[in-house]
C-alpha cells in the first residue's frame, strides 16, 4: 500500500508570495483527503493537477482564519465538477456554523450534501482499511492534529510452507492470504498462520500544527512514516512561541525524534522569516532530528509500505 502527501501551503498567519497558508493533501487509492484549507489552497491544488471531485473528506484543525478561509471557494468550486457524493468535513463544532453562515450570506451554490462531524480525541474516521485519529493540542483555540494510519496487512505468504502442507496452488492459496482457514481433501485444516508471516504495518502520516510543545504528541505519532509539523519560530524566539502557543523548529524535531518518526517535514512558518531565512529553521531541527525536510509549497512525498 502507499500514500502520496502533497504540501499545499507552508505559511502561518498570512499568505506570502510563493507561500500559501498551511494545508496538506493525501492521495490514497484514488481518493483525496484534505487537511486544513486556508487562502491559496485552490491554487496549489490546481497547480498540482489534483481533482477537486475526488476530495473525500476535509479535516480542519481549528477555527483560525488562516486554516479555514479557503473553504468557501473550494466548496463552491466542487459544485462545478458534477459532484454527487457527500463531502465530509471533520473539525471543531463551529466549522459548521462558519460554512453555513457564509453559504447563506454569499448565496453559495452547492449542489451536493455536506456532512459535518465534530472532532473529539480518538478515532474520527475508519473505512476498514485505514483510520484517522484526532490528537488533542494546546493552542489559543481548541485544536487537533490528525494521524492517518493504514491497517495492518497480512504477513508475507510462504509458497514453500503451503506446498509442504499439501495446499494446491489456486483458490485455496487466496483464501489463506485473506485470512480464512481451508480444509484439504484429506480433512486436514490449514490455518493462515501456518503459511503467513507476521502482520506488516501499512503506511502512516501525521499532521500537527498550531500548538505549543506537548510531550504526549510523540506518543500519538509514534513510528509514522511522515510527520508534518509546525515550526513557527527558531529557539531564540521561544518566549514568543510560548506566548502564542506555537512551537520552535527544535521542538518539532524533538517530537519526531521521541516518536521514532521516519521523516519530519517542517511547515507553518512565521511570516517574519523571509524565504532566504527559512534555512535557520531547518538547521535548528537538523541538530535534533537529522535529515529534516524544510517543506516548500507543492512539495510531495511518496510513502510506501515495507514489503
Amino acid at each position: 500500500m502507499s500514500m502520496e502527501v502533497f504540501v499545499l501551503g507552508t505559511s502561518g498567519m498570512m499568505p506570502l508570495p510563493g507561500r500559501c497558508l498551511t494545508s496538506a493533501m493525501v492521495r490514497r487509492e484514488g481518493r483525496l483527503f484534505l487537511f486544513d484549507c486556508g487562502e491559496g489552497t485552490q491554487v496549489s491544488i490546481r497547480r498540482l493537477n489534483l481533482s477537486w471531485k475526488k476530495i473525500d473528506s476535509i479535516f480542519i484543525s481549528h477555527m483560525h482564519a488562516d486554516h479555514v478561509t479557503g473553504l468557501p471557494g473550494l466548496l463552491m468550486l466542487s459544485s462545478q465538477v458534477d459532484r454527487t457524493e457527500p463531502l465530509y468535513i471533520y473539525g471543531p463544532e463551529r466549522v459548521r456554523e462558519y460554512v453555513e453562515t457564509t453559504r447563506r450570506m454569499l448565496d453559495m451554490f452547492i449542489n451536493y450534501e455536506i456532512r459535518y462531524i465534530t472532532v473529539e480525541s480518538g478515532t474520527v474516521y475508519d473505512d476498514g482499511m485505514m483510520t484517522v485519529d484526532a490528537v488533542p493540542l494546546l493552542h489559543t483555540k481548541p485544536c487537533f492534529g490528525f494521524v492517518m494510519r493504514e491497517n495492518l496487512r497480512p504477513g508475507e505468504f510462504s509458497v514453500e510452507n503451503a506446498k509442504a502442507l499439501g495446499v494446491p496452488e489456486g483458490p485455496l492459496w487466496g483464501r489463506l492470504q485473506h485470512g480464512s482457514d481451508v480444509v484439504l481433501e484429506d480433512g486436514r485444516v490449514v490455518h493462515p498462520s501456518d503459511v503467513l508471516g507476521p502482520e506488516r504495518a501499512g503506511v502512516s502520516f501525521a499532521y500537527i500544527t498550531d500548538t505549543m510543545y506537548l510531550s504526549h504528541i510523540a506518543k500519538h505519532v509514534e513510528g509514522v512514516d511522515l510527520l508534518l509539523c509546525e515550526a513557527m519560530f527558531t529557539k531564540d524566539l521561544s518566549e514568543d512561541a510560548y506566548e502564542k502557543k506555537h512551537m520552535t523548529a527544535s521542538q518539532a524535531a524533538t517530537i519526531a525524534r521521541d516518536a521514532g518518526a521516519k521523516k519530519l517535514g517542517l511547515i507553518h512558518y512565521s511570516p517574519r522569516f523571509a524565504n532566504s531565512e527559512l534555512h535557520l529553521l531547518q538547521e535548528e531541527a537538523d541538530a535534533v532530528f537529522p535529515g529534516t525536510v524544510l517543506c516548500r509549497d507543492r512539495m510531495s512525498f511518496e510513502l510506501k509500505a515495507a514489503q
